[in-house]
């Protein structure tokens, strides 16, 4: 089985750490595949980086080339596009966001996120809703951490503990990683939090194995469709 897993932004070291943690929930005979944006933000954070994002990646599976796979992971936490590849794609295609949300939905009544920059909490609360899990999240909390600062590993540690009291004092019973460069984070906060901790890189793998062993695919019966024939410009370029 092979998954292509998306970054959402331009940043080939975030790829690589998501590639990382992909690889270690897949289980045996799943080959995982890291695709960076050749174009778009070097990180998404607010909605103008998030449109942004969706339509370099859109573009990025639109244009791709390499072996054929069998699932697509969207590693972009609360950002846009899904929708759209699941249009454009016949695979599976699993968003970290949902993924992690359903899987925090059947280990405890309600989940907490920890993200990034407050800004991002709207749109996450947002992509939540759409994906209809919404109502079980007790609260969306920001670290105050750029996502190109998670790199510094002791600050992350640090900033999420303090986000996840508060997510913890507003009612959540699990924990959901906001972000995927926050993957691996789970195992050290953890046992420190007392809380099971999710990871929705590796939600979403777990997911996309599944949906693939199972033999089911991406319905084009309605919403999902193959998009409309018809002339559309990309970028500078018209095709």
């Amino acid at each position: 089985m092979r998954i292509v897993v998306t970054n959402c932004n331009t940043t080939q070291e975030m790829t690589e750490e998501i590639v990382r943690g992909a690889r270690a929930a897949a289980g045996p005979g799943t080959t995982v595949t890291g695709l960076t944006p050749r174009w778009g933000p070097e990180s998404a954070e607010g909605w103008l980086d998030s449109y942004l994002s969706a339509a370099a990646v859109i573009d990025l599976l639109r244009t791709y080339e390499g072996p054929d796979y069998d699932a697509v992971v969207m590693a972009g936490f609360g950002e846009h596009g899904r929708e759209g590849v699941r249009e454009l794609l016949d695979v599976p295609v699993v968003d970290i966001t949902e993924a992690a949300a359903h899987l925090a939905c059947l280990l405890g009544r309600r989940y907490g996120v920890v993200t990034t920059l407050e800004r991002s909490c709207g749109q996450i609360e947002d992509s939540l809703e759409l994906a209809g899990v919404g109502r079980n999240c007790a609260a969306v909390v920001g670290t105050g951490l750029s996502v190109l600062d998670l790199g510094d590993t002791d600050r992350t540690e640090a900033a999420f503990l303090t986000a996840a009291e508060r997510a913890r004092a507003a009612g959540a019973e699990v924990l959901v990683l906001g972000c995927a460069g926050m993957t691996g984070l789970q195992r050290v906060v953890g046992e420190k939090l007392g809380l099971p901790v999710v990871d929705g890189v590796g939600a979403a793998v777990k997911l996309a194995e599944s949906l693939v062993g199972l033999g089911l695919r991406t319905s084009k019966a309605g919403g999902y469709a193959q998009p409309l024939p018809k002339g559309r410009a990309w970028g500078r370029g018209v095709e």
